[in-house]
């Protein structure tokens, strides 16, 4: 095979049989420019291979099937009429399309001797402090967006906003002396995985959660990683060799975008995700670093979620795409509206 480490660096070629295989994640979003580079690809035969071909939208769909089997969904513009926000019968005619050229198999099919993976929700209490901060935040929130502020930047701003003070106020404002119930309970299970003899790997969508956790592990001389999107690559495996080789129990903090493809963690037991990302594709993503071949140890997950928040809206979010993925790969799909992005109605519903 031959491969080459620019825009073509996850897709390889052989060109004397003229055969063509790509990673999908690199190819899912249409208007992407790698994805218009692989697309220009000239094959007989052509393979697509994914974990999560479903992550936020419709759309994805048809962007694999336009690198396989350009035309076969449509145009972009008639499989999103047809398609997106579609009726049952529509949905019907797309999956007796797609299901003759999917070949879908569980990592627990795959894997016979994978260990199982428990999740845990854990749903914590603010602080006194912390939920005062939390209700002034939605309060103001509530007024801008009643006064008609539906600009979705600003609306994403606001969110943002909400997460990061479930997770600690003080990164909204720096003035804020309080404690964080989050940092409370995320230390706890931290001294008790350590304390066990065991290592975690510690998610977040904030590297500034990341950087302040890290600062405390520091302060109680536990040995930690840290790794985020602006590590290098010849860095990142440096850090990865050095955690899985140690026998030490430690934490491997990292950031989600960074953690979502491309490491092997097998080494921990642990995963904690320190607050919730609107994709539950996302997550696995990066709760598989550690349950994957070569783990020999159950796995097990803990979610933490501020009770009372807007982080309990983003679970039930969480579980719609969850099952509406499932369902449309396993054929049984019967709802289409929640696979389109998030529009700035369905986001201020939040807020209520």
């Amino acid at each position: 095979f031959f491969k080459q480490k620019t825009a073509y660096e996850m897709w390889c070629c052989d060109w004397s049989s003229d055969v063509c295989s790509s990673d999908l994640q690199n190819i899912k979003n249409p208007k992407s420019q790698n994805t218009k580079v692989i697309k220009k690809i000239n094959a007989k035969i052509k393979f697509a291979l994914t974990g999560t071909p479903i992550e936020n939208s419709l759309i994805e769909l048809w962007s694999i099937f336009d690198f396989i089997m350009p035309g076969y969904l449509f145009d972009e513009l008639v499989f999103k009429e047809k398609f997106v926000n579609s009726t049952e019968e529509k949905i019907e005619e797309l999956k007796l399309l797609i299901n003759p050229f999917i070949l879908r198999r569980l990592k627990k099919d795959v894997i016979l001797e994978l260990p199982e993976k428990i999740e845990r929700k854990y749903y914590v209490q603010m602080t006194p402090e912390q939920k005062l901060a939390y209700k002034n935040c939605m309060k103001d929130v509530k007024l801008k967006l009643k006064q008609g502020e539906e600009d979705k930047i600003a609306i994403f701003s606001y969110l943002t906003r909400l997460r990061q003070i479930c997770l600690d106020p003080s990164l909204v404002n720096k003035e804020y002396k309080g404690k964080s119930g989050k940092f409370m309970v995320a230390t706890d299970v931290i001294n008790d995985v350590i304390t066990n003899g065991y290592k975690i790997l510690v998610f977040s969508q904030f590297t500034s959660v990341l950087k302040k956790l890290n600062e405390e592990l520091i302060s109680k001389k536990i040995k930690s990683k840290y790794l985020d999107g602006s590590i290098t690559a010849k860095e990142r495996l440096k850090i990865v060799e050095e955690f899985n080789e140690s026998i030490e129990p430690q934490v491997f903090l990292i950031s989600l975008k960074a953690g979502g493809t491309g490491l092997n963690l097998t080494s921990a037991k642990f995963v904690m995700h320190m607050d919730p990302w609107w994709n539950p594709a996302i997550e696995d993503q990066a709760t598989d670093r550690a349950h994957r071949f070569g783990q020999k140890n159950v796995v097990e997950v803990i979610k933490l979620i501020s009770k009372g928040s807007i982080e309990e809206k983003i679970i039930k979010l969480q579980e719609s795409k969850k099952e509406i993925i499932n369902e449309i790969m396993n054929g049984n799909y019967t709802n289409g509206g929640f696979l389109s992005s998030l529009d700035a109605d369905e986001i201020k519903e939040l807020f209520s």
